[in-house]
């Protein structure tokens, strides 16, 4: 993968822009975070559609060109110097043929985002830009930890983000080092074999989810696995599995690591040398740390497991 750029660090005072690229969302769901945002020194600035609502078999934040004008505005702004989504949801498909860089690539900022985001951190990486797979403004039903917004903040400080967590019995022994890829895995597959694909070659695919039921994690494995992907990266992250399957019959609906979504992937890439972890703490989750999409990452794991950029 050819070099990637990693946004500057942001200054106290620093404008970042709130859009909805996606789904629509109350103002009551991002008070906390903004006030965070405010806390930290930096100026929060709605996009024109934040908290928009237009209804087209999903409740949308605003009509495509909307969305799109919003998304264009915030990465090609002088004035703004990072862009927060405001939440997931469907519809950043939608734009990513219309997104604009121009001015982008002389003032490359930080996206941070996770969920339907992901649509938008792929087609910046194979511009040669990272972004942040984190916690989205909107706080969840389920919580956001405080370290989740901190590790954010920390990226706009310019550290280095490093985490180290327990070993997990599925994990695969060993070490690897690449371009971390990937993120939340329906929005991973739904990629495949566009132009907007990430590049698995070398990399450390990094998946999550929620919602989904098993024969679907597992359709969407096998597909990863048709399309060769496990040949070609040198190691694997999985981070949060939840609300998977029937509520009615899954004794671990709520569980942020679901262990039979987890039995399912490890068994689809048992045949393969690679590193593998299993529950590192991002995705919808209420610890939902930030890692660096296109960011070099090292993973380590042994008793341990080291995770560090």
């Amino acid at each position: 993968m050819k070099n990637i750029i990693l946004p500057p660090p942001l200054q106290k005072g620093d404008a970042i822009a709130i859009l909805s690229p996606a789904g629509s969302v109350e103002m009551s769901s991002l008070e906390q975070t903004i006030f965070l945002i405010e806390e930290q020194g930096y100026q929060p600035v709605l996009a024109p559609n934040t908290l928009g609502k237009h209804m087209d078999g999903y409740s949308y934040s605003g009509t495509e060109v909307q969305r799109t004008q919003d998304l264009n505005w915030a990465l090609n702004s002088n004035e703004i110097k990072a862009i927060w989504a405001s939440r997931g949801g469907y519809g950043c498909q939608h734009l990513i043929q219309h997104i604009e860089l121009k001015n982008f690539k002389k003032n490359p900022k930080w996206y941070i985002g996770y969920s339907d985001n992901t649509v938008i951190q792929s087609f910046l990486l194979k511009k040669g830009f990272a972004s942040v797979h984190g916690q989205t403004i909107k706080t969840s039903s389920f919580g956001v930890s405080q370290e989740s917004y901190q590790g954010i903040f920390d990226v706009f400080d310019g550290k280095k983000l490093s985490y180290t967590i327990d070993n997990h019995p599925l994990n695969t022994l060993g070490e690897g080092q690449g371009a971390l890829v990937g993120g939340n895995l329906a929005l991973v597959y739904a990629l495949l074999g566009t132009p907007y694909s990430f590049s698995f070659q070398d990399a450390i695919l990094f998946l999550e989810d929620i919602g989904e039921n098993y024969y679907a994690l597992d359709r969407m494995l096998m597909s990863l696995e048709l399309a060769g992907v496990f040949k070609k990266i040198k190691g694997l992250i999985i981070g949060g599995m939840t609300q998977m399957g029937n509520e009615n019959e899954n004794p671990m609906y709520e569980a942020s690591f679901d262990e039979k979504a987890y039995e399912i992937i490890a068994y689809r890439v048992a045949q393969y040398d690679f590193p593998t972890i299993f529950g590192f703490p991002n995705g919808h989750i209420f610890d939902n740390r930030p890692l660096i999409i296109g960011g070099h990452v090292n993973i380590v794991v042994d008793s341990k497991v080291s995770v560090y950029f």
